[in-house]
């Protein structure tokens, strides 16, 4: 039986990877209190005191924004503690599997971003994943790095529930419609996680970077545009809800700067897995029937 090292147990990944690693091994899920990202003894520690065959990092910085008034922070948890893990995969002969993102480009492509495509990062956060990523590769572990793309859950911060949240509290929401991306459920990029470590073409020579994330792409007000849709019918309430317009970036200022165009080919991971991620209004769908509507209307 493989013992597997989760990281970051209560995130909206993390919640998620506990229940869907289970059938793989032991899984040895840990919150801040075990492992702290901050300090390099407690990486190490908890590396060598669990022995794992395989390392599931879902822990990290992830609030964009607050990134850019603590770089050392976001640099500390998403760059040097994922190098200090990294290293000690290496000393275990552990495979490491690592979270990124699609923020590590800058958006100024037209047509989808590949996984060969050079990484320009417009803000601290992505910039943070991106040196996480080098760090990795510098340690020379077995690893697979898995960017995806913004992501939900039915918990935590996230535009979902910002989304559901604002939209019953006033009757107009203004939402930027020039920024692209595949918004994708942290449930289903955890069942995914699973898959691959089952997969028979797991493999010294599939191991690396592909992006993972759900299949199509919208912008930002497009998929404000279907939550609301689907609150309507989910919840079974059709009034009190807000009218969604569009608006632009550059009317919404923001204290990190975000890629335009963050769409991303999945191409790599389906001729390796043979397998997509299922379309993201389907798991926006999917999503938010299992949502308390009780305690959000």
């Amino acid at each position: 039986m493989k013992t597997i090292l989760l990281t970051g147990k209560t995130g909206q990944v993390g919640h998620e990877l506990v229940t869907a690693l289970a059938p793989l091994g032991r899984v040895i899920a840990v919150g801040r209190d075990r492992l702290d990202l901050t300090r390099p003894d407690s990486i190490v520690r908890c590396v060598r005191d669990t022995a794992p065959d395989i390392i599931v990092n879902a822990a990290g910085y992830t609030s964009v924004d607050d990134a850019e008034s603590e770089p050392e922070l976001a640099m500390q948890v998403n760059a040097a503690a994922t190098g200090i893990m990294a290293e000690e995969a290496k000393r275990s002969g552990a495979l490491l599997v690592h979270y990124s993102t699609d923020y590590v480009y800058d958006g100024s492509k037209t047509g989808l971003y590949h996984e060969d495509d050079t990484p320009n990062p417009v803000n601290v956060y992505g910039r943070s994943k991106l040196e996480g990523e080098y760090n990795i590769k510098a340690g020379d572990c077995r690893h697979l790095i898995l960017r995806t793309s913004w992501l939900y859950a039915d918990r935590g911060v996230n535009f979902l529930l910002t989304m559901l949240r604002l939209a019953r509290q006033r009757v107009e929401l203004e939402v930027v419609a020039d920024q692209s991306g595949s918004p994708t459920w942290a449930r289903e990029l955890a069942l995914a996680t699973a898959r691959i470590l089952q997969s028979p073409q797991l493999a010294p020579d599939t191991l690396g970077t592909y992006h993972l994330s759900a299949d199509g792409h919208t912008s930002r007000f497009h998929f404000a545009k279907a939550i609301i849709e689907i609150a309507r019918q989910a919840s079974g309430t059709e009034r009190g809800w807000a009218n969604i317009r569009p608006t632009t970036t550059a009317n919404y200022p923001r204290p990190a700067a975000r890629p335009l165009n963050a769409t991303t080919s999945k191409e790599r991971f389906h001729t390796t897995f043979g397998s997509r991620l299922p379309h993201w209004r389907d798991q926006l769908s999917n999503c938010m029937h299992y949502l308390p509507w009780a305690r959000i209307l």
